[in-house]
């Protein structure tokens, strides 16, 4: 059996456009429309998961999923400085012994991290 890799990610959402304005803009996605589709695709410049962002339904409530977004970044400081100068504010910066990470929301108040994790020596 082929062990199968997380390839996608759902953001259930009322705020479509604002959601996809911001992970284009802070993260480096790609916006793909469809006009067939409701759902919005997501695309990573380089490698890493695509992120759907499908409309919430009347009866859900948006950021009461516990799922957290970890984007992987060799400066977490470095980071905090450009995302604050383009309108994000991530909060404390938060260190271990071999990473750092820093967590903020995104429009839909959903939980998101930055972390120098990946690069950290094990």
């Amino acid at each position: 059996m082929v062990t199968p890799s997380l390839g996608r990610l759902i953001i259930y959402t009322r705020k479509i456009d604002e959601m996809a304005a911001f992970y284009a803009r802070h993260f480096g996605f790609s916006v793909r429309r469809s006009a067939t589709d409701r759902i919005v695709e997501l695309t990573p410049k380089t490698s890493g998961a695509t992120i759907l962002l499908h409309p919430l339904s009347a009866s859900q409530k948006e950021g009461q999923v516990l799922v957290k977004l970890v984007f992987d970044v060799k400066d977490v400081e470095d980071f905090c400085r450009t995302a604050q100068s383009n309108g994000l504010t991530f909060g404390k910066i938060h260190k271990t012994d071999s990473y750092a990470f820093a967590n903020a929301k995104d429009p839909s108040r959903n939980s998101i991290q930055i972390s120098s994790r990946a690069f950290a020596q094990h």
